[in-house]
């Protein structure tokens, strides 16, 4: 019976945008790019969306970029690709004064390494609750 019961529940989750937390949420960039896309759009879309039902919940976007290119072109960069997301979010409702922007450029990478595989992996937002 708790089986049958849990489906309804998850599907009722996914209607609602379906998330549970949004912190460590990332989305992701074109190289040189600070369009923000239309899966990125989707789910910043969602963390408004919590956020909405969550009043208490505030958030830090944390700029970042791959490790090409000098470090002023990218710390400059991750400040309008997290200034691009938060706009998507104000957009979408949430208050400004609830979100943060920082840029950390190519200045923190969060993954190690060389190549496209990597560096498409650390041209990102996230998402960080406080």
């Amino acid at each position: 019976m708790k089986k049958i019961m849990f489906v309804p529940v998850l599907l009722a989750l996914a209607a609602c945008g379906g998330k549970t937390q949004i912190d460590e949420d990332k989305v992701f960039f074109a190289f040189d790019s600070a369009e923000v896309t239309s899966a990125a759009q989707k789910d910043l879309k969602a963390q408004s969306t919590y956020m909405k039902k969550n009043a208490d919940v505030n958030v830090v976007l944390e700029g970042h970029c791959d490790e090409r290119g000098s470090t002023e072109y990218n710390l400059a960069l991750g400040a309008l690709r997290a200034g691009n997301a938060a706009h998507v979010m104000i957009k979408d409702g949430i208050e400004p004064a609830r979100i943060k922007t920082v840029s950390y450029g190519k200045e923190k990478p969060q993954y190690l390494g060389t190549g496209e595989e990597v560096w498409s992996k650390n041209r990102n937002v996230t998402t960080k609750t406080k």
